[in-house]
């Protein structure tokens, strides 16, 4: 058996130790949701917190873990007798990020249910979790019709699986922990808001700290068993002092004052709904009973609102989520000034740093007896992050105040005087995105069949039914009346006699349902010196951004490449962060000529990586120029017009679904993007035509050429 990694060995992440101690102190808190870079032990936090949890008394041989003193009435192995039951240890069960539905909720014998009538069900993880700890890794990672069913769940403490008219329900009520990587893409806002706490994690940048992380990990690693028994008086300190809070926490009293000042605090943040208001509320209260309190004081329910808000602050999908300190210090100052009745008078429990978790022989503290691997009494706290430079400061801004006043800020042909014209035009700073807005669906023609999402029309599980097929692997989704039609032909031959249908596995149809998938958003953006002028660049930002949000709502894999100069930069590799495509886009500065044909060529070889790892995948380029092509040509070789469309006929020759987004603006227009989404086989788009809310009509569906391979 692995031993775990000791919580109390630790080295540093106080915001993610305290509310992992709080979620166990109450569940009812709902969890925890970690984000944070690669390699910042968030999964050893939350695997360690589960050895911490007090054992739980189940009844003998229930697969659901059924309280012996108030056994579920609706248990699928019940009824239950009250009575003595065993004790074990709280589970931690792990939801990997492929996990079918079935595994998740369980699934039911459709063979036996048909034929026998009765609900023969093998339990998911869910009934396993109950009473212990799901942890969720990559939650952001996970389909979307598998974070619904996990966070109902959560929220209503039960499972519920409905196949085909038989019903099964079993409790389900756990410590809800996921952790995720931002740079790996975002959950949706309303799912962030299911999750009780938030905490965001980073490696530290003080060298003593990551000395002492890496000095504790090389002990454990070479004796896993002899560091575990090194932190075992600490652990025990922990588990203690976890069972005593638990035990003082119905007896907290959330007083009228803590409550008015958790509302005032909710509404002054202008967070939607009442669940900030509840789980603060909870929080607050688990705040004290681990300080060893019974009643809530305002640093209470300022530590709750820095755990249970910033993740409902998001007022943006491209919004970072966070908490501003200072307006929430001035919020609780100004309710001190309204309702000024003191906190109660500090007990002798409190003191400094009296509801952290590092109290007891907390998580920093070193072994009682010292430790052989050179473990200090106390990590030094890390220093603070050095401070991101402006990035529009010295040269920068006098660029940007120079191209205030320059010919080429009036759209028109001043506009290739700064490189498009063969000139080698200089960078000029990054100019801020327009006011992004509701774009049309581009749609990927044809039926795919790559991961869940809300664009492109393919075959999945979820969705409307469409026909009807035998199974593939485990039947998941029955087709009751094919099934009936395969079966009833045969009923005389198997000799039937009785009412009953006589149904052999043979007979079993799966029903074919078509939904919507996510696709890959391939960006090409034109960032020469044509493209320079500041209202241009910044409505084609504009436009970017608001089909990257677009592509944020459908559940699309974006990628960037730019080209400018002498040649094209992957900007940005495909990735479901679309946050980032957003930041990058915001810093993409503009000049020098225009060498179209790179940019294809980059997407091209982009395009092909990506169908070799995903192939299911299917991909829509989106080019984002004027259609103009300049760079240095070699004596007697092709025009860089005729390399861009050589580059783009390859692209349609590998079925490559595109639009061109027409940037070319002034009295005079050359039709040159018209020409290039004619040589891709795609759709040309204007910047007005992009515009859900446009009286021009826009074909929906991206024209393109069907490739043989890909067909088959």
């Amino acid at each position: 058996m692995t031993t775990t990694y000791p919580f109390s060995a630790i080295v540093g992440m106080d915001g993610l130790r305290l509310a992992l101690l709080l979620n166990a102190v109450s569940p009812a808190v709902g969890g925890v949701l970690v984000r944070g870079e690669k390699g910042t032990a968030k999964s050893t936090a939350v695997r360690a917190i589960a050895s911490l949890l007090p054992e739980v008394d189940v009844v003998a041989g229930c697969r659901f873990s059924c309280d012996p003193t108030a056994p579920d009435p609706s248990c699928p192995d019940g009824p239950h007798e009250p009575g003595t039951g065993e004790a074990r240890s709280a589970r931690m069960v792990e939801l990997p990020v492929g996990a079918s539905e079935d595994r998740l909720v369980g699934a039911l014998d459709i063979e036996r249910a048909l034929s026998d009538g009765v609900k023969a069900f093998e339990p998911g993880l869910l009934a396993d979790a109950h009473r212990g700890v799901l942890y969720v890794d990559e939650v952001n990672l996970l389909h979307d019709h598998l974070i619904d069913l996990l966070l109902d769940a959560a929220a209503m403490g039960a499972s519920y699986v409905e196949r085909e008219g038989v019903s099964v329900r079993h409790a389900a009520r756990f410590l809800l922990v996921g952790t995720m990587n931002p740079e790996e893409g975002e959950l949706r806002p309303q799912l962030l808001d299911r999750f009780g706490l938030t905490v965001e994690v980073a490696a530290s940048r003080d060298t003593e700290e990551r000395v002492e992380v890496v000095r504790r990990r090389l002990a454990y690693d070479e004796d896993p068993e002899g560091f575990a028994a090194r932190w075992a008086a600490d652990e025990e300190a922990l588990r203690e002092r976890i069972a005593a809070a638990r035990a003082l926490l119905p007896r907290v009293a959330l007083g009228d004052r803590a409550l008015r000042q958790i509302a005032a605090v909710c509404a002054g943040f202008e967070v939607d709904g009442m669940r900030a208001d509840i789980v603060t509320a909870r929080t607050a209260a688990a705040l004290a009973a681990w300080a060893g309190r019974t009643d809530v004081r305002t640093e209470d329910v300022r530590g709750a609102a820095l755990l249970s808000l910033p993740h409902r602050r998001r007022r943006a999908p491209f919004d970072a989520p966070g908490l501003d300190e200072d307006k929430l210090d001035e919020i609780l100052r100004q309710f001190e000034e309204d309702d000024p009745e003191p906190d109660p008078d500090p007990g002798p429990e409190d003191g400094p740093g009296g509801s952290g978790p590092d109290d007891a022989g907390g998580p920093e503290g070193g072994p009682r007896e010292g430790a052989g691997d050179g473990a200090r009494e106390q990590a030094p706290p890390a220093e603070p992050e050095p401070s991101v430079p402006d990035q529009r400061t010295g040269e920068h801004e006098t660029a940007d105040r120079e191209s205030d006043s320059a010919p080429a800020d009036r759209d028109g042909g001043a506009d290739e005087a700064d490189g498009g014209a063969g000139g080698a035009g200089g960078e000029r700073a990054a100019v801020g995105a327009a006011e992004p807005f509701r774009t049309r669906r581009l749609d990927v023609p044809g039926l795919g069949e790559g991961a869940a999402g809300r664009r492109s029309r393919a075959r999945s599980a979820h969705g409307r039914t469409t026909g009807a097929r035998r199974p593939r692997g485990t039947l998941s989704a029955l087709h009751l009346s094919a099934t009936v039609r395969a079966a009833a032909p045969h009923q005389l031959a198997r000799g039937r006699r009785g009412p009953g249908l006589l149904v052999r596995r043979d007979d079993l149809r799966e029903a074919v349902r078509e939904g919507r998938e996510g696709n890959l958003v391939l960006f090409v953006v034109d960032a020469s010196g044509s493209m320079a002028a500041r209202k241009r660049m910044s409505a084609i930002k504009g436009a970017v951004l608001s089909l990257l949000l677009d592509a944020y709502q459908r559940r699309d894999k974006v990628g960037l490449i730019t080209f400018r100069g002498a040649d094209a930069e992957l900007a940005l590799p495909p990735t479901s962060s679309v946050d980032t495509a957003a930041a990058r886009l915001e810093r993409l500065p503009t000049g020098g000529r225009t060498p179209l044909a790179a940019g294809l060529l980059k997407a091209r070889e982009v395009l092909r990586v990506e169908r070799l790892r995903d192939p299911a995948r299917r991909p829509l380029l989106v080019v984002v120029t004027d259609g103009r092509a300049t760079e240095a040509r070699r004596s007697g070789g092709p025009t860089p017009v005729e390399r861009a469309g050589r580059a783009a006929r390859m692209l349609a020759g590998d079925g490559v679904a595109s639009v061109v987004v027409d940037c070319e603006s002034g009295p005079v227009r050359l039709g040159l993007a018209g020409a290039l989404a004619r040589e891709l086989r795609g759709t040309p788009v204007t910047l007005d035509e992009l515009r859900a809310d446009s009286v021009t009509a826009l074909v929906r569906d991206v024209r393109t050429v069907s490739n043989p391979r890909r067909a088959a």
